[in-house]
């Protein structure tokens, strides 16, 4: 065969890669935008079951929730079936879920079906379409999840006012039936998630197995002319290589040595902190807006505001970190848009009137842009291409929790004190030192791997070292035969030896 054969082919950095990056921009969107947009039907159907606000806020909570924390599973089909198979499935999984809940009988039912398996369907649709652009750019990389992530802020301006529609025309069981069926798109995204070198991965196995049987006859012959003595090593050399095997097959999946990666774990730090406040000032803005006496709709348009400008942060964002000047050093370029996330809302209690919210929406657009442009391509460029499936995988369940208690927290903030400041500055303090302590410990991270990288030029590019190695070698062999009379029988019994060795 030739040399080319079984070597797994590069990123196209186009092509086919900008369908799959439409299709990721729609599952994408669904999973960001749903558990968002779904919060219109909640008044019906809280005075429908006569539930409480807490109650019926579990609904996104418990979605969100799984969204994230079912990412290792997500990352484990992904790792066995492949991207398409996974998203076609969580697409029937979305559709079930919210057909089912239009039948839904009481709100525990409807944390199952709309918590739990429409929360698992969209898991399983974000973690693939961001694997699959990894697997399809790498040069254009940024600039293709800056426009895949841009989904969600378009799935958020078209899903609030059709929402609104189906409500008012079908009511909320009416509703969930529809969403259920436009949910079944995301199967049609699956399918453009086409699989890079299939029939080279076949020739790969192939020329794999015949290596395989050929070394085992190989070994096979040299086992029949050896001694007896000499085969009982060999096996349990072959029981401690199936144990490794054994061990190989349970880390293929999710990669646990990850957490022995420094700069993994301050990414998974990082981004635990920051979420405590990422989701909570979205869900609270337009009651915010309405307590301080704006109406209804204006406060309404508030998040459109939000969503228009987040629309365009996101591509700008990628397209300026694939920058010569930024790509390099574009854990810098995340840490602070955290930072300013955070100081967005730090200032937003300021903001006393209507145009001040405008404003403030303006700029949290583009910090929350900028932040959701970079956050998976921050963590692809820690720890390769290779390792992201299972790094996707093992972020998600750690930040599902604080995904979870974010707004919970807030939510408590506003009903002690009775006034929705303490909940912002809450966010924008637990933000901001988010983004500080991933700029220091990035800048650490930087400073280690370049010295590191600075000793191991030096030692393959010094032959002294090497000369050093051998002269340390030839002294103790010299050493070794000027010892006296001391060594004498050592080295009788080591001549003994050799004479046997070449009589047998």
């Amino acid at each position: 065969p030739s040399a080319n054969v079984g070597r797994a082919p590069g990123p196209p950095d186009g092509g086919w890669g900008w369908v799959v990056v439409f299709g990721a921009f729609i599952s994408i969107g669904f999973a960001y935008a749903f558990p968002k947009g779904i919060a219109i039907f909640f008044k019906e159907i809280q005075d429908f079951f006569g539930a409480s606000y807490s109650e019926i806020a579990w609904v996104s909570s418990i979605m969100l929730a799984t969204t994230y924390g079912a990412g290792p599973i997500s990352s484990i089909l992904v790792n066995r079936y492949g991207s398409r198979p996974v998203v076609i499935f969580g697409g029937l999984l979305c559709g079930i879920g919210m057909v089912s809940a239009a039948f839904c009988t009481s709100i525990l039912q409807l944390y199952i079906c709309v918590g739990f398996i429409t929360g698992f369907g969209l898991a399983l649709n974000l973690q693939p379409s961001v694997i699959i652009i990894g697997k399809y750019f790498l040069k254009r990389r940024p600039i293709a999840n800056g426009l895949a992530m841009a989904g969600s802020p378009v799935m958020l301006c078209t899903l609030a006012p059709l929402n609104q529609f189906l409500f008012d025309n079908f009511g909320w069981r009416g509703s969930f039936l529809i969403l259920g069926a436009i949910l079944l798109n995301c199967c049609v995204a699956g399918a453009l998630f086409r699989p890079i070198g299939a029939a080279t991965a076949s020739v790969k196995t192939q020329v794999t197995e015949e290596g395989k049987d050929a070394l085992k006859e190989e070994v096979t012959k040299d086992a029949m002319e050896m001694n007896s003595p000499t085969d009982v090593p060999m096996e349990t050399k072959m029981e401690e290589e199936g144990g490794k095997d054994c061990c190989e097959k349970i880390n293929q999946y999710l990669d646990f040595s990850l957490f022995k990666h420094r700069g993994f774990l301050i990414y998974l730090v990082g981004n635990v902190l920051m979420f405590l406040g990422f989701f909570a000032p979205i869900v609270f803005l337009a009651p915010y807006a309405k307590h301080i006496g704006i109406d209804e709709y204006s406060a309404a348009f508030l998040l459109s505001i939000l969503a228009i400008v987040d629309m365009i942060a996101r591509p700008t964002t990628g397209i300026i970190a694939n920058s010569k000047w930024v790509r390099p050093r574009i854990q810098y370029f995340f840490s602070f848009s955290i930072a300013f996330n955070g100081a967005c809302h730090l200032l937003c209690p300021l903001a006393s009137g209507y145009t001040g919210l405008v404003v403030y929406s303006v700029f949290f657009g583009l910090a929350f842009g900028m932040v959701c442009a970079m956050l998976f391509e921050t963590l692809m460029d820690l720890v390769g291409a290779a390792r992201f499936t299972s790094a996707v995988g093992l972020v998600t369940i750690a930040e599902c929790c604080t995904i979870l208690l974010g707004p919970p927290i807030g939510g408590t903030l506003i009903d002690t004190f009775g006034d929705y400041k303490y909940m912002f500055i809450k966010c924008g303090a637990v933000m901001v030192l988010a983004g500080t302590f991933l700029f220091i410990m990035n800048y650490y991270n930087y400073r280690i791997l370049a010295k590191e990288e600075k000793e191991r030029k030096a030692k393959e590019e010094d032959p002294k070292s090497v000369r050093t190695e051998n002269e340390g070698r030839n002294n103790w062999k010299k050493e070794t035969a000027q010892d006296g009379p001391e060594l004498e029988p050592l080295r009788e019994e080591q001549e003994g030896l050799k004479k046997e060795v070449n009589g047998t």
